[in-house]
């Protein structure tokens, strides 16, 4: 049995202004996954997230893609380019995506 490797992608409901983040921009992103790996699955209800930053409280509404695949270097490489877009696409300092081990039983 192969390895196997979950990505999980957080991108923001809203702009930094405010604006909602249009709906066809959400599905490009999870349409883009889906083409690459042959699946793909998004979570459509609000993640909220808050963090601090130099003393200033910042609260997120964000959503959640997630991708199961082969834990090998090319979908590693993958994530890292995918990242630099989403982070033009969503107008954001940084895009959270995390990967984790995963056992499919």
């Amino acid at each position: 049995m192969s390895a196997l490797r979950r990505y999980e992608i957080l991108v923001p409901l809203l702009f930094n202004d405010g604006q909602p983040v249009p709906e066809p921009l959400l599905a490009r992103t999870f349409s883009e996954l889906r083409e690459r790996f042959g699946a793909a699955s998004w979570e459509t209800q609000t993640v909220r997230g808050a963090w601090e930053n130099q003393g200033a409280l910042y609260e997120d509404n964000l959503t959640r893609f997630f991708v199961d695949v082969a834990d090998q270097p090319e979908h590693r490489a993958f994530f890292q380019e995918f990242k630099e877009r989403l982070k033009i696409r969503f107008g954001q300092l940084d895009i959270w995506i995390t990967s984790h081990p995963l056992d499919v039983i």
